[in-house]
């Protein structure tokens, strides 16, 4: 469908606008009853995640409720340690968890590089909201420091010690997860790319739980 408003689009190109564009994070989501309705459908937040049609009604729904100027696709940044070999579940008021962790150099030669087929999932349900909507689609990936802290801790945190301690500990080790997360998160977005999104953004989550110093060496290099 062709995007009939273009505000964010040229806010990142630099122009002018007439006003300020608007998208929500977490827009697609619990605040909207209707969002409650179609999760309460599935068996989980993965199930949702991974059936095309229902991520794309999801997307959909704030576009249409809300009247944002962009649409996010509905998935998590916790796809790609998924689709390197490290699976997780969404705990309801617990958020995510991996019951297999990151522990030992050998364990990361254990991991695959992600590639498009792994994440096929995703490329389909871009594809099916880029032919209902019109405005801009917003794709994204979790940065690689970001995703090393839940592949090792194997769960949020508020300091994500064993993440940090493992900096220390093996940086060689550390610095190798990080590339096989990076050259995993570019097959990622490339395929996001080429399947519609009109953008990309990465979140960096836990950026700010390193020092600069540290951030210098393990996040900005990836």
């Amino acid at each position: 469908m062709e995007i009939k408003n273009q505000l964010i689009l040229q806010v990142a190109n630099g122009d002018e606008t007439e006003r300020t564009p608007v998208w929500l994070m977490r827009q697609a989501g619990r605040i909207l009853p209707e969002y409650r309705k179609v999760r309460a459908s599935v068996s989980g937040f993965k199930e949702l995640v991974k059936t095309p049609e229902l991520a794309c009604e999801v997307t959909l729904q704030p576009v249409e409720i809300l009247g944002v100027d962009a649409a996010i696709i509905f998935s998590d940044i916790l796809v790609i340690p998924e689709a390197m070999g490290l699976p997780y579940e969404l705990i309801e008021k617990t958020g995510p968890v991996f019951n297999q962790t990151i522990e030992t150099p050998r364990d990361i030669s254990k991991l695959k590089i992600a590639d498009a087929e792994d994440l096929q999932y995703v490329s389909e349900a871009i594809r099916l909201v880029k032919n209902e909507l019109h405005v801009p689609l917003i794709g994204f990936a979790g940065a690689p420091w970001t995703i090393l802290c839940y592949m090792i801790e194997g769960k949020g945190s508020k300091t994500f010690s064993k993440a940090r301690k493992f900096l220390y500990c093996e940086p060689e080790a550390a610095h190798k997860l990080l590339s096989k997360i990076t050259v995993s998160t570019i097959n990622y977005l490339k395929m996001q790319i080429q399947s519609g999104v009109n953008l990309v953004q990465i979140f960096d989550s836990w950026a700010g739980i390193l020092s600069p110093e540290q951030y210098s060496i393990f996040g900005i290099p990836y």
